[in-house]
């Protein structure tokens, strides 16, 4: 492992977040400090321990509430760090802690901007069909993902990924685009491209309730809604005679289903969900609570 004499201070979780840090110590970067989250005991925890990475490397680690704090300032200040790194860490952080950074600060978002700055950008480019997404190195500015542009790689998103799958490709373009650019920042070597806002989009946060399906809407739509959502993630989900099912694999089908009315229906033993341009998406794993529910099932279900 190379050596050098940059020190910085790293904001970071989840699998980027693991992967970066990773990546950063290849480069023999020093991280002084890790700043992560605690795990929300209310989330589906399938993704890697930054905590736990920092405790195998002996580097210090700590999860304050509240990244504007004057605790977290005063402690970063004492380490004047050349790099401001934040990787999938879900706060903004504040300007005045971002200036603590002698040689600039640095986000990986998970989006080829200016596209789908904000939150959950790999679940919203599924849901609007995106064929392609990546990862982009910024700087850090007052406004979220809105600094120049210093890094990026593409990554294709295949007609049947699902988000979890495309997180998958992510996490890998984020180690290349930080790879790629690491020795420019080191060297001081950079040559940023403006991020053109007025050519991108920006979108909040999702919420569960965000994964209801509504069968009204054309097949594309409601397929794109459960590879956006699909496990692990919460799951596409729609209520029927008194039941909640989550879809949890699906495929699209040019099966014609005649004029059946809208929402679930069991045809030759397998279970459709029939959508408003009269088109189907054929389910190939229905759960009703944590168990999956057969055709036959769903036909007792639904008499």
């Amino acid at each position: 492992m190379t050596t050098t004499n940059a020190k910085a201070v790293v904001f970071a979780y989840h699998n980027v977040g693991v992967r970066s840090i990773q990546t950063l110590l290849a480069k023999g970067i020093d991280i002084a400090l890790v700043v992560t989250h605690e795990d929300n005991p209310a989330e589906t925890i399938w993704f890697e321990s930054v905590a736990a990475l920092c405790a195998e490397h002996g580097i210090p680690s700590i999860t304050p509430a509240d990244p504007k704090s004057e605790d977290l300032y005063a402690q970063v200040a004492a380490i004047a760090p050349d790099f401001i790194f934040s990787f999938y860490y879900r706060h903004m952080l504040p300007v005045n802690l971002l200036t603590l950074a002698k040689r600039g600060a640095y986000n990986l978002h998970g989006s080829l901007l200016p596209k789908y700055r904000g939150r959950v950008p790999v679940n919203w480019a599924v849901l609007h069909g995106e064929t392609e997404t990546g990862a982009t190195l910024h700087e850090m500015a007052a406004k979220p993902d809105a600094g120049a542009i210093i890094a990026q790689v593409a990554v294709p998103i295949l007609p049947d990924d699902t988000a979890y799958e495309v997180f998958g490709k992510l996490t890998v373009a984020a180690e290349q685009t930080l790879w790629q650019a690491l020795p420019g920042l080191l060297s001081g070597q950079v040559h940023p491209l403006p991020n053109q806002l007025e050519q991108g989009s920006y979108f909040g946060g999702r919420k569960p309730e965000d994964g209801r399906i509504d069968w009204s809407a054309s097949a594309q739509q409601v397929y794109n809604l459960h590879r956006a959502v699909a496990p692990p993630y919460p799951g596409a989900f729609f209520d029927q005679n008194g039941h909640r099912f989550v879809i949890g694999k699906a495929r699209l089908t040019d099966r014609e289903v005649g004029n059946l009315a809208i929402g679930l229906h069991v045809l030759d033993n397998m279970i459709f969900g029939v959508c408003g341009d009269g088109r189907a998406v054929k389910i190939l794993e229905l759960l009703s609570g944590p168990r999956a529910v057969t055709a036959q099932e769903l036909r007792d279900m639904l008499a």
